[in-house]
């Protein structure tokens, strides 16, 4: 029997943890016990946080696992590319993790390599921020380098709110630093992409569904995205072309993009591994039929991806918890429309905190239809 070690445990890496052991693989799972399902889903459960990374490989290998994977993490990624390379096992560079999970890295490259992009700066404490700014146009965002989850996010729309917004960023930055760059306007999307040997196949354009101004925390996502096939045909030329600078291999990729006014396609930041959200380890599968955390598990195994549908085509959305309003709406279409639920996370009461990343949501609810209507008029409720 195959071994595939996993680096995470919480709820978005269960379906992971699940597929790999419908493949017939035995499953060794690594993270910080705290009673995620992950614990007992496991064939094998180690409890070393996944940051540990040389931690981590010395028990690999004593495992001497076939693959190492994690979906929808950047942190996690980090820590599956240091141990999968390490090992010999298939895997992206060391170079693509760097660029892949940090921010202004990756700004950089794109500027290298000729990916439109908007000006930027990279700060910490000590940074001059007038001197910072003052080639840009505002408005602006404020964000971690180094952080995923809207976390930290801030935009800005004067420079009197730039020291605070700076100072957010920072906080959640394990680096200590922050990226300061040109909003970009226009509907915000996403692209699901698994690649093979330097092959990208695009397998679904998501939209975005956020708070908006200032921190931009996602209330929904739907797939396919709304847009025109002459715009899902410039995504498709587009991502591409970054995945390539970004050095991405193999595996999944997340590509966040704005669509302007214009009808350009402008790229925000790219991460080399499944978005998160349950945008790849649910909706892709429920909208296209793609099995994508199959092919994820494939990819690390070395194998080509099997790009065979195993349904036809839907509509599919999640839609997060934040308030009392939210719950409604998912009673209601609970009571009136309960076919439409594929999947309903745990809830937690509504108001005990305020909600301010992704991580301190209460819950979510997954439909799927055959109606693109149904779908938006309950993420845009």
């Amino acid at each position: 029997m195959k071994k595939i070690v996993i680096i995470g445990a919480n709820s978005f890496q269960n379906p992971l943890i699940l597929k790999a052991k419908e493949m017939g693989y035995e499953t060794h799972v690594f993270a910080w016990q705290d009673g995620s399902i992950g614990e007992r889903t496991a064939d094998y459960f180690y409890p070393i946080s996944i940051v540990e990374k040389d931690e981590i490989l010395e028990k690999c290998r004593e495992i001497q696992p076939d693959a190492v994977v994690t979906i929808a993490s950047d942190l996690a990624n980090i820590t599956v590319q240091y141990v999968a390379s390490r090992l010999g096992l298939p895997s992206n560079s060391d170079e693509n993790i760097l660029i892949s999970t940090n921010k202004y890295a990756m700004r950089q490259t794109f500027m290298d390599n000729g990916v439109a992009s908007p000006k930027f700066a990279k700060v910490s404490e000590e940074t001059d921020l007038a001197e910072a700014t003052a080639q840009m146009t505002y408005p602006v965002i404020v964000k971690p380098t180094d952080r995923s989850g809207s976390r930290g996010i801030t935009k800005v729309n004067q420079f009197d709110e730039i020291p605070a917004a700076v100072k957010a960023a920072i906080e959640n930055s394990f680096e200590k630093c922050a990226i300061i760059e040109e909003f970009i306007d226009g509907e915000e999307y996403s692209c699901e992409c698994v690649s093979y040997a330097g092959e990208h196949h695009v397998l679904a354009v998501t939209k975005k569904y956020t708070t908006g101004y200032p921190h931009f925390i996602e209330t929904g996502h739907m797939e396919p995205a709304p847009i025109s096939k002459e715009l899902r045909d410039k995504v498709a030329a587009e991502i591409p072309k970054a995945l390539d600078a970004l050095q991405i291999q193999n595996g999944a990729s997340h590509s966040e993009f704005k669509i302007t006014d214009e009808g350009e396609v402008r790229i925000i930041e790219i991460g080399s591994r499944m978005g998160g959200d349950c945008i790849g380890s649910h909706l892709v599968h429920l909208s296209t039929g793609y099995d994508f955390v199959k092919m994820v598990i494939q990819t690390a195994l070395g194998e080509e991806p099997t790009l065979i549908p195993e349904h036809g085509p839907k509509y599919a959305g999640i839609r997060f918890i934040f308030n009392k309003e939210d719950l409604k709406v998912y009673e209601d279409v609970q009571k009136n429309q309960p076919q439409l639920i594929e999947y309903v996370s745990e809830i937690e009461e509504v108001g005990e905190h305020e909600v301010v990343d992704s991580s301190t949501r209460f819950g979510y609810f997954i439909i799927v239809s055959d109606s693109e209507q149904e779908v938006k008029e309950i993420l845009e409720r």
